[in-house]
């Protein structure tokens, strides 16, 4: 069994972020997980153009890999996500939804560190489709680019930042990434804020190996 995990964006580094996040999840016996960059994308999904831009490749690379059980979409936008599962003949999961599900499972209500204002506006009206905004504590931005998020040098202190606020002042009680690009700060910064941080890959992938574990 193989889930593929697709970074939209032609940033590689943010695909072996990705990647060392996922590190955990690859058991022995259990599927296998391949992490690859989509070399059309823009270097980094900041706004609705860059979206619309990565859907038909996206949709052409599902129906591509056949070798594929599973496809995961790792951007935290879903970019594609309705068109790629229409078009493969495996589930498809987009990290944004099961992020979400994986924070309602965890607590109340959670708090989402975005990118940028301008993610913010996408996020929650996708929340908003999925029925799924009364449980958002708020959302607030760390003023990041995707390449800072898992570079940058002062990266973790701005999420500190963002956590802090959506813990103390909106009484969230989990938070989520809202990039994959921040995968490699999932740790440190629950050891900071001292609540559960959803890398929203992360949730993804195990969904994904929980529907093919027991299929």
């Amino acid at each position: 069994m193989k889930i593929v995990v697709v970074n939209p964006n032609s940033n590689q580094a943010v695909t072996d972020g990705i990647s060392e996040a996922l590190e955990p999840y690859r058991l022995t016996g259990g599927p296998s997980i391949e992490c690859l960059t989509l070399q059309q994308g823009p270097f980094g999904i900041e706004s609705q153009a860059d979206i619309e831009a990565v859907t038909l490749p996206l949709r052409d690379l599902v129906t591509e890999r056949a070798d594929a059980d599973a496809f995961v979409i790792a951007c935290y936008s879903d970019p594609g996500i309705h068109v790629c599962r229409e078009a493969a003949q495996v589930p498809v999961y987009g990290i944004q939804e099961c992020g979400a599900l994986m924070a309602s499972s965890r607590g109340d209500r959670f708090g989402v560190i975005a990118l940028s204002p301008a993610s913010i506006r996408r996020h929650l009206r996708y929340l908003r489709q999925l029925q799924l905004i009364d449980r958002l504590a708020a959302e607030r931005a760390a003023d990041l680019s995707v390449a800072e998020s898992g570079q940058g040098g002062d990266t973790l202190d701005r999420l500190v930042e963002a956590g802090v606020a959506l813990r103390d002042r909106d009484s969230a009680d989990v938070i989520i990434l809202g990039c994959a690009g921040m995968a490699r700060n999932r740790v440190p910064l629950e050891d900071r804020l001292g609540i559960p941080v959803i890398d929203p890959t992360q949730a993804a992938v195990a969904m994904a190996m929980g529907g093919l574990l027991v299929s």
